[in-house]
C-alpha cells in the first residue's frame, strides 16, 4: 500500500514539476520525476530538521542552564559569596 501511495503522490509531484519547469516528458519519467524527488526532498527536509532541531536542543540547553543559575542565585544560600 505504501508504494502505491508513493507511485500516486509522485505522479502528482512529478506532473506539477514538469509543468512547473516547462518540461514535457512521458507518463513514466513524470512519475519517476516525482518519486525521486519525492525520496531527495524527504532527505533533504530531515536533514534540515535534524539540524535544526540539534540547534533548538542546544539553545534550550543553554536557556535552562542559564534559568538554573538564576534560580541558584536569586534562591540559592547566601553565604557562600
Amino acid at each position: 500500500m505504501a508504494v502505491l501511495a508513493l507511485i500516486i503522490i509522485g505522479a502528482a509531484a512529478g506532473l506539477i514539476a514538469t509543468r512547473l519547469m516547462n518540461l514535457q516528458t512521458d507518463l513514466v519519467t513524470t512519475i519517476a520525476i516525482g518519486v525521486l524527488g519525492a525520496l531527495v526532498g524527504g532527505f533533504v527536509l530531515r536533514l534540515l530538521l535534524a539540524i535544526t532541531g540539534l540547534a533548538a536542543g542546544f539553545l534550550g540547553a543553554i536557556l535552562g542552564a542559564m534559568a538554573l543559575i538564576w534560580l541558584w542565585e536569586t534562591y540559592g544560600p547566601k553565604g557562600r559569596r
